[in-house]
């Protein structure tokens, strides 16, 4: 059957990553091995300039259609300064809530290419491999009551909620725990139990769930611990799973780790498997439509569509592999500290990618 994927170029340096990713999917189209058909639509910035929307009705009724959504980047200075509620922001805010895509997945892989442009001692993240299971539709971003209020003596009062649900935090630790028992069968919950009501509840249920996966080893560790940690032994970690907030932040930390955010992918799941896939980078204007931007993260988050969404883990191997391939010979960007590195052009390294294939 036919899968239909949509791609979002986006704002940015997306148009550019995205158009190396499409080529990867096309090298599998082309060959037969894979029956899917592309669709493209406008998002974020380029939707407000098009259509006055950062999302679109026409772009959520594709994203809902289609099998799977590789998303490029969002946002830009060009659009800071509008209605909260029409940024750019707000659009892939809409989009996440409209595709029901509770479970974001972000692996923080170190290559061993890139082991000596870590931050930490090549020691600490040699074959780094974390999963950051974080909860994406609920939590303190989408809570209620919110906004900014005047009081009494005149001041202002900026405030947001928190709040999680039993079956919220049930169905995201189960995608967690669903994930270590294919990796090294750890999985660590992320919380502020001693100071937040809300975390308590995620422990207890999150302890809950660890019962049914006996074959798990599993942990529970204050946020302020656990990013303590992801610096000072990040290896010690297998699967994290937390919260919107903290998983926002600790993902984040854990991405530069890896000496590159260039490298890292992410997916955005719904209960059924359907999912959108981004880089974890953002729309970096400052290089946009130079073609020097890094699509490796893009074209990782293709190898995340084809593993999550179409179940073609061969073929998802193959990408990894092409890519590993590609830094072995030391082609890449500019911005990959590779010792006796070829630096080459977007383009550029998208084709050595698909000839690598």
């Amino acid at each position: 059957m036919t899968k239909k994927i949509l791609i979002l170029p986006g704002d940015g340096i997306g148009p550019e990553t995205t158009a190396e990713a499409v080529k990867v999917l096309c090298f599998f189209q082309e060959a037969g091995i894979l029956d899917i058909e592309l669709s493209e639509c406008l998002i974020g910035g380029a939707a407000i300039d098009e259509y006055g929307s950062p999302l679109p009705a026409e772009t959520l009724k594709m994203a809902r259609d289609a099998d799977a959504v590789l998303l490029g980047a969002i946002g830009g200075p060009k659009w800071e300064n509008i209605e909260r509620e029409l940024r750019p922001e707000k659009g892939l805010l809409g989009l996440r809530a409209g595709l029901g895509v509770f479970a974001n997945l972000r692996p923080a892989i170190m290559y061993p290419q890139l082991a000596e442009a870590s931050t930490l001692r090549v020691q600490a993240v040699s074959k780094l491999n974390v999963m950051i299971v974080r909860e994406l539709t609920g939590g303190i971003y989408f809570g209620e009551p919110r906004g900014i209020r005047t009081l009494g003596n005149g001041e202002r009062q900026g405030f947001n909620t928190m709040t999680y649900q039993e079956s919220e935090i049930e169905r995201i630790c189960r995608v967690a725990f669903d994930i270590a028992r294919a990796r090294r069968k750890k999985v660590c919950s992320v919380d502020k139990a001693n100071v937040l009501e809300v975390s308590e509840l995620w422990r207890e249920i999150a302890a809950k769930i660890a019962a049914d996966y006996s074959d798990v080893e599993f942990s529970s560790m204050y946020v302020d611990n656990a990013a303590m940690q992801l610096v000072r032994a990040p290896k010690q970690f297998d699967v994290i799973v937390t919260g919107n907030l903290f998983g926002d932040i600790l993902s984040d930390m854990a991405a530069m780790l890896t000496g590159s955010i260039g490298m890292l992918p992410s997916a955005s799941l719904d209960e059924n498997g359907k999912g959108l896939y981004e880089p974890v980078h953002g729309s970096a204007p400052d290089i946009a439509g130079k073609g020097i931007a890094n699509p490796l993260a893009t074209i990782l988050s293709v190898a995340m569509l084809l593993r999550y969404s179409l179940k073609k883990t061969a073929l998802a191997d193959r990408v990894e592999a092409a890519i590993g391939s590609v830094l072995d010979q030391g082609i890449c960007t500019a911005d990959l500290d590779i010792p006796n590195a070829r630096f080459v052009r977007t383009s550029e390294l998208g084709d050595a990618v698909v000839a690598a294939l």
